[in-house]
């Protein structure tokens, strides 16, 4: 089992034409990902790779295909309104990979998206990958991933790639591993899917990966140490970066104390969580965290 996606999910990549959404689009179908359909305006009736039809809407794509999660790829200025369309559409789980969308488009869309029945990963962000299901929805080197029980989550895309390779080569496999992306506003928190991961009976632990900026971790760790029964690894990024200076993500950077990694950690100390001192040590930290119990 896995959280969001598996095998019955449908996938559809907004922006396939292009030139990243085409070569990532080929990774998730060959990983296994069942693609059903591309979507880009003015390319309508064309064919993807062989046998994988193109629409030039998303509407069209779901009713002719029955296309539930979308991969998106469009640039930044048109970003939003292909989260809003696949919405409109019924599609169930969205991530969009896109980086540079403005944020206030990301606010009107967080905004439209409560109270309807999708969930948006990202944006800026790696996607979601379930290595038992077979199934990558992103930009995720696969072949590093192996099928097991322990949970990912990130804010750094390259952070869980490192989490993943060190996870695997120690022999411990993953269920899904979620990149929520480094924005200063995104569709899922962290909260968001360690919920999922405390609801699915093939995930025994996580692995949660912050970064300074925002309180979201200090709300991750209210959550786990007020709902979650599963035990928790997290590494924050960041305890050398200097206030008000961006590290690389535009969500990563220090505006108030509650911003600041000694904070974050104090908080996710303090509700038991298994606090890995640095990047070199995720694999050992978790290993050692599992055998404990």
């Amino acid at each position: 089992m896995s959280i969001l996606v598996g095998r019955e999910t449908k996938l559809m990549v907004q922006g396939i034409t292009g030139r990243e959404g085409s070569f990532h689009a080929l990774r998730c179908r060959e990983y296994g990902a069942n693609l059903v359909a591309g979507v880009t305006p003015g390319r309508g009736g064309q064919m993807f790779d062989g046998d994988v039809p193109v629409f030039n809407s998303v509407e069209q794509a779901v009713a002719e295909t029955g296309a539930d999660a979308s991969l998106i790829f469009v640039p930044p200025p048109f970003a939003a309104d292909a989260i809003v369309e696949s919405a409109d559409a019924g599609i169930s789980v969205i991530a969009c990979i896109t980086e540079g969308i403005p944020v206030m488009d990301t606010v009107r869309v967080v905004r439209y998206l409560k109270g309807k029945a999708t969930t948006l990963i990202g944006p800026n962000c790696p996607g979601v990958i379930s290595p038992g299901e077979s199934f990558k929805m992103g930009i995720m080197p696969g072949h590093i991933h192996l099928a097991g029980r322990m949970g990912v989550v990130s804010r750094s895309g390259t952070l869980t790639y490192e989490a993943v390779g060190q996870l695997t080569d120690l022999g411990i496999g993953q269920s899904t591993c979620v990149g929520i992306g480094g924005d200063p506003v995104n569709g899922s928190s962290f909260v968001d899917i360690l919920r999922m991961f405390e609801d699915d009976p093939d995930t025994d632990g996580v692995v949660m990966i912050g970064e300074i900026g925002g309180s979201r971790e200090q709300e991750a760790a209210e959550f786990i140490a007020q709902e979650l029964t599963k035990p928790v690894a997290a590494l924050i990024v960041g305890q050398s970066a200097p206030p008000g200076k961006r590290m690389g993500h535009a969500g990563a950077i220090i505006t108030g104390s509650a911003g600041r990694a000694s904070e974050k950690v104090k908080a996710l100390d303090a509700a038991g969580v298994s606090i890995i001192p640095a990047p070199g040590e995720i694999g050992v930290t978790v290993q050692q965290m599992m055998s404990g119990r």
